[in-house]
């Protein structure tokens, strides 16, 4: 079965890091542009970090760039995000798509399997 597996969320308070995992289940994930999406309470979704599967350049929205850090591990077929300096309104669910190209931090084009996502609460 071709899937993604999330992990590494959890609860953290301002200003904390966390590091999130997405694991390719059933095929390799070096082959596909990879962007993590998050989805929090009562928003749009919101693509956050993606790497290109061509040249491994790597793109952030705004509201994340200089804070997280996506990165490949080819040998243990993950994609990785680095989230430092964590605020409140990073709460949301995280989840990792395959796609054809990069488009700003999401994807031109998307693969339909999924995950179940990691749940990231930023809390005091």
């Amino acid at each position: 079965q071709v899937q993604f597996v999330e992990s590494g969320g959890g609860l953290v308070q301002p200003g904390g890091s966390l590091r999130l995992s997405c694991a390719g289940s059933g095929f390799q994930l070096e082959f596909y542009s990879i962007a993590w999406f998050r989805q929090g309470p009562g928003k749009e979704r919101e693509g956050v970090a993606c790497i290109s599967d061509s040249d491994g350049r790597t793109y952030y929205a705004d509201s994340t760039k200089d804070r997280f850090t996506i990165s490949r591990d080819n040998a243990k077929n993950t994609v990785n995000l680095q989230m430092n300096n964590l605020k409140f309104e990073d709460t949301a669910d995280y989840y990792c798509v395959a796609g054809w190209a990069c488009s700003g931090a999401g994807l031109s084009q998307e693969y339909e399997f999924r995950g179940q996502g990691t749940q990231v609460t930023v809390a005091s």
